[in-house]
């Protein structure tokens, strides 16, 4: 399973987030969400505006994986948790903590299918939310899910996203200014002979197997369902694995910043603050399209009780025009909402930067990366194995 993580963590948003998470309610609404992924001035905006409806709750927590095996907890569905019931340990039980189950959490698109198959979250009512119309239809399309967790347009929709990023390439302007040169697509993974053993590759395999269909060609999907289609993807990904100095999905970064690495393949979140705090970093998301990831707001299956015109009206302001700049300006990712804006309501600083908001065309060379059927994820597996052990 994917697991997105955090190189750079904002204490202050969190410091903020705690501070204003006021006291406690019966009415509550009760929201566990992904460390800095909600700008404290959006949060004030939302207080000021719906102070009436009830109190807000923020709980922040630094890791997507934290924020889904307390979904799994909830539910009794965490393999420790119910370990501890089974010997009988009352001050364990998660039924004792049941005021503790949020009335909204983050997850990351890819564990949407399994939050559903294992019956973790209920349905979201999308009629009731003014901006859903607005959502771009890649975004409407990647919630709306049957009970089985597959894709099916004409099913229940589980999720609301609110911001999203790319896979996306992470270069030392300094070394790669004396090659004259700077990466613009995955091609240049490959063609420069200057790099090797200078690169740092997700250790993921339908990330990488996945921008190495793209280097092919760019009408090639991430979620190819039969890799033996492609002849030449085998040799490519040998040379590809002759460039690469390590695999890695957390301590990816540092190497960079050490120069120990000139070119690093990794996610926005992680690179966009790092180019904030290092003037000698670049960063370009290939021309051919990416993968993309994208934080979603879901309900967790018989959550605390609180008024549904609250949760709606809290997806509702993450999607208004005020908002959209604030998560685009503040949290290291965009709004998907930025899709479908008008510029005209979009601040400068927002348009001008294209690792927010890139060239239309690459969005539509792009894609989420989706869960497969176990015979083709095994595909992958596979020639990612002997790849790395070639």
């Amino acid at each position: 399973m994917l697991n997105r993580r955090s190189f750079l963590i904002n204490s202050t948003s969190l410091t903020l987030l705690s501070l204003m998470s006021g006291c406690s309610q019966e009415n509550a609404l009760k929201i566990f969400l992904l460390q800095s992924s909600i700008p404290s001035q959006l949060i004030a905006s939302f207080r000021r505006n719906f102070k009436d409806l009830g109190n807000l709750q923020l709980k922040p927590k630094s890791d997507l994986k934290d924020l889904f095996k307390l979904l799994e907890t909830w539910q009794g569905k965490n393999q420790q948790q119910e370990k501890e019931q089974k010997f009988s340990l009352p001050s364990l039980n998660f039924r004792s903590k049941k005021q503790e189950i949020g009335n909204l959490a983050t997850i990351g698109n890819y564990w949407l299918s399994e939050a559903v198959k294992e019956e973790l979250i209920e349905p979201i009512s999308p009629e009731k939310i003014s901006q859903w119309n607005q959502l771009p239809f890649l975004f409407r399309s990647l919630v709306t899910l049957n009970s089985q967790g597959n894709l099916d347009a004409k099913r229940k929709v589980w999720a609301a996203p609110y911001r999203y990023g790319f896979t996306m390439i992470a270069y030392r302007k300094d070394k790669l200014k004396r090659l004259n040169w700077t990466p613009t697509d995955w091609q240049d993974l490959w063609n420069k002979p200057e790099l090797k053993h200078r690169i740092s590759l997700l250790n993921q395999p339908r990330e990488v197997i996945g921008l190495t269909l793209k280097k092919i060609n760019s009408s090639y999907s991430y979620n190819t369902k039969d890799l033996n289609k492609i002849p030449q993807l085998k040799s490519e990904l040998t040379a590809l694995n002759k460039q690469v100095k390590f695999y890695d999905s957390i301590n990816y970064l540092q190497p960079l910043i050490l120069g120990d690495t000139w070119l690093a393949v990794g996610w926005s979140s992680d690179i966009l603050p790092l180019i904030k705090s290092y003037p000698n970093i670049g960063g370009v998301i290939p021309i051919s399209g990416t993968s993309l990831w994208a934080d979603l707001w879901v309900k967790p299956k018989n959550s605390s009780p609180v008024e549904s015109e609250l949760i709606n009206k809290w997806i509702d302001f993450c999607w208004q025009p005020e908002s959209v700049n604030q998560i685009s300006l503040f949290s290291n990712a965009a709004s998907p909402l930025l899709l479908t804006l008008n510029k005209s309501n979009l601040v400068a600083d927002i348009v001008k930067n294209k690792l927010i908001y890139p060239n239309r065309n690459i969005i539509n060379n792009s894609e989420f990366i989706l869960p497969l059927p176990a015979d083709i994820n095994e595909q992958y597996q596979q020639l990612w194995q002997e790849i790395r052990q070639a």
